[in-house]
């Protein structure tokens, strides 16, 4: 990874600011996924066991930088202290003499929450002077929000230039994993790429085409694929200004050698609705009258056999409308090869880690990241700002 990381300090006696990424679902103020503060806890114990005393910042939704009391992380406070078997102190603001006294005042194995860091717009512009308050709240800054790892935001780079910075355990094994399928895959490896468009995947494709043996494509995407091929595809969702990026990808891929899996088969539906009934068409073409909701039985087999020999597998996005019960089995059976592979599996994306997640499987798979849109950036090849910040030597001021 390039960088130092929490094994190679000492925090004992230090006041050690630490960017977690504690942005999870809340409904009526009640936690209803906290996988996210889960798997920033073997960070949190490793320092506190070592002798730190903990300033712990992120960013709950979207308040747009004002405060607003339903973004509050006060909601997290309770919680955090089960998680950790601490005693968690709730910081009333993000800065300010109140919070630095609270911070200045901690002793070893204490933690300290702070207010949501997206209450000030200073935080999203990356503001020099408030990264500055910021790191006035510690010691020693150390990042494990990979999930926000893709925004250049005074919590996540900015603060960077004036405390010595390392990378948390779950930064640490995001860039390991991540690194290792655009670096040095085992070979055969297979992407398996899903999600609605193709506008928002094609940079994944394009930076996989290098590394890949073999694609899977799935989802409402994989429709602009099979139009451009002369197939009939209903009423599904087609991009047409992307009908020359579909066609372009798929020419470079038979060039290469490289296998490109569209859907065989198809479950449809008359229109897009959670109650709409679904009806298989056993193959390619789709009537007029219908839209694909989901891949078929013929599709699955296909990608069972592409995935039986496989060393290396990624999967980003979901086959079909797995949110609709209708539709959920193609997406279920995928996730469920993951799962099976002998090889290295990876899953990132928002949508497909939320399948991974419902369909209780996340523990059979190697790495499921905790970023959405981070994760896709990372395998569309781009450097990102909260993990370029801990890779680069600054000079502290």
């Amino acid at each position: 990874m390039g960088v130092k990381t929490i094994r190679e300090i000492d925090p004992a006696g230090k006041r050690v600011l630490v960017r977690v990424d504690f942005n999870v679902p809340l409904k009526n103020g009640e936690i209803t996924d906290d996988t996210r503060m889960r798997r920033a806890l073997p960070t949190l114990q490793n320092l506190l066991e070592r002798g730190a005393s903990l300033v712990v910042m992120s960013h709950l939704g979207r308040p747009g930088g004002e405060k607003k009391p339903e973004f509050s992380l006060s909601q997290l406070r309770a919680h955090l202290a089960d998680l950790t078997g601490r005693k968690v102190l709730m910081a009333p603001d993000v800065t300010g003499p109140e919070v630095e006294k609270m911070a200045e005042s901690l002793t070893a194995g204490q933690i300290l929450l702070l207010e949501n860091t997206r209450y000030y717009k200073e935080e999203t512009a990356n503001d020099k002077e408030f990264s500055r308050k910021l790191a006035a709240l510690g010691d020693l800054y150390v990042n494990d929000a990979f999930g926000a790892a893709h925004r250049a935001h005074a919590s996540t780079e900015g603060i960077t230039h004036f405390l010595p910075s390392v990378a948390g355990l779950l930064m640490e094994k995001e860039c390991e994993f991540f690194d290792r399928v655009l670096e040095k895959p085992a070979k055969p490896f297979v992407a398996i790429i899903g999600g609605a468009k193709v506008s928002s995947k094609i940079a994944v494709l394009d930076s996989l085409l290098d590394k890949a043996d073999a694609f899977v494509i799935g989802g409402g995407m994989a429709y602009t694929f099979l139009k451009v091929q002369g197939h009939a595809v209903g009423k599904s969702l087609v991009e047409d200004d992307f009908s020359d990026t579909a066609r372009s990808f798929l020419e470079k891929a038979a060039r290469r050698g490289v296998r490109v899996l569209l859907p065989l088969d198809h479950v449809t539906a008359a229109e897009f609705s959670e109650t709409a009934r679904a009806e298989p068409v056993d193959g390619v073409d789709i009537p007029e009258d219908r839209l694909a909701m989901d891949i078929g039985p013929k599709t699955v087999a296909a990608v069972a056999e592409l995935l039986a020999g496989a060393q290396t597998v990624v999967w980003n996005g979901p086959m079909g409308v797995f949110e609709f019960e209708a539709f959920a089995r193609g997406t279920l059976e995928v996730a469920g090869l993951v799962a099976d592979c002998k090889g290295t599996t990876v899953v990132g994306g928002g949508d497909s880690v939320a399948a991974v997640n419902k369909f209780n499987l996340a523990d059979r798979i190697d790495h499921v990241s905790t970023g959405g849109g981070a994760s896709l950036e990372y395998l569309e090849g781009k450097e990102l700002p909260g993990v370029i910040a801990l890779r680069q030597e600054k000079r502290r001021k």
